[in-house]
């Protein structure tokens, strides 16, 4: 099979595509003939290993996770002799447990990240759920989500922060989304019930203030956010970006200070978050935004498309011909 593969960190061009083996499913596993997957933000930083603290993971001198890719959709191929939930010809959708989508074949385990894809939805669409959904999750759990809470998200036009706003609504929250000028009507059309433009306001003024802040692209520090927050409320960073000195030490400090805390989330791919994800789109409750598609031999380019943090909601790869 081909995958997309890397032997050293570096940009985008250190991707190539190698015929490697195809992977044989255990007993308790499903082998997926992979048709869309997509770059996220995690391909990007592992592949470049930005920050290094990837490299404590995934390899100091060079990658041992060569090929990337946390989420797809596809078609089921051969199943394990153990697995009953799954048949051949089944359209799924999922992540694996680490990296490793971006490749014609994925073995996944059967009480893994995957799920049924929803009826009648595409494989492009479906492979753009699993990530955003579970990260969404993740920082909507750590903020303590509720019906009527005051929740800002600022970064709400990304894959998590598309996810965060349509999720927060249907736990009943009232969502204040930050996002550019471009993307106000797309964040407005998730359900944000207000929306703003950070080149022109500061939703930290708001007189109301906020239960809890989501910074979903990591790039907002807590000390400027602190101001719109309530007492006991929860400031929620999602990424280690420019402000990382700050993130640090106040996750030490507010931890032991004050009412007002910060803290990091993190999702961990299950599969309770994917069949929830689908009962959500099932209920039109939730859809995945797809700003580009890239064929599988412009992975380069998805990957420096994506780090320009230009990206509206997802990246898609395309792997074979497009399909539907």
């Amino acid at each position: 099979m081909r995958a997309i593969v890397q032997d050293r960190y570096g940009p985008p061009d250190v991707l190539y595509i190698e015929e490697v083996p195809t992977p044989v499913p255990a007993d308790d596993e499903v082998l997926v003939r992979v048709h869309a997957s997509t770059v996220s933000q995690s391909d990007t930083h592992l592949r470049a290993a930005n920050p290094f603290f990837w490299r404590l993971f995934a390899g100091l001198r060079r990658p041992r996770i060569r090929t990337l890719g946390v989420e797809f959709s596809g078609e089921v191929v051969a199943v394990g002799a153990s697995v009953d939930a799954f048949k051949v010809g089944d359209r799924v959708f999922g992540g694996p447990r680490g990296f490793g989508a971006h490749a014609e074949f994925i073995s996944v385990k059967e009480s893994g990240p995957i799920a049924h894809m929803p009826a009648g939805m595409t494989f492009e669409d479906a492979a753009a759920v699993c990530d955003g959904t579970n990260e969404a999750l993740a920082t909507l759990r750590a903020a303590k989500i509720r019906d009527g809470m005051r929740v800002a998200i600022y970064g709400a036009s990304g894959s998590l922060g598309t996810a965060a706003v349509q999720i927060a609504k249907h736990y009943g929250a009232h969502v204040t989304a930050i996002c550019n000028t471009k993307n106000i009507e797309l964040v407005r059309s998730l359900g944000a019930d207000e929306v703003i433009d950070y080149t022109i306001d500061d939703f930290t003024k708001d007189e109301q203030g906020f239960d809890a802040i989501i910074d979903a692209v990591g790039k907002y520090a807590y000390r400027w956010g602190r101001r719109g927050l309530r007492p006991g409320g929860i400031y929620v960073e999602t990424d280690l970006g420019p402000h990382k000195f700050d993130t640090l030490v106040n996750l030490v400090l507010t931890r032991w200070f004050g009412t007002r805390r910060l803290v990091f989330a993190g999702g961990f791919r299950n599969k309770a978050d994917i069949v929830f994800a689908k009962a959500l789109i099932e209920a039109r409750a939730y859809r995945p935004v797809i700003d580009r598609r890239y064929p599988f031999e412009r992975v380069a380019e998805a990957h420096a498309y994506v780090e320009t943090w230009q990206k509206t909601g997802n990246v898609v790869l395309v792997v074979g011909a497009p399909q539907r």
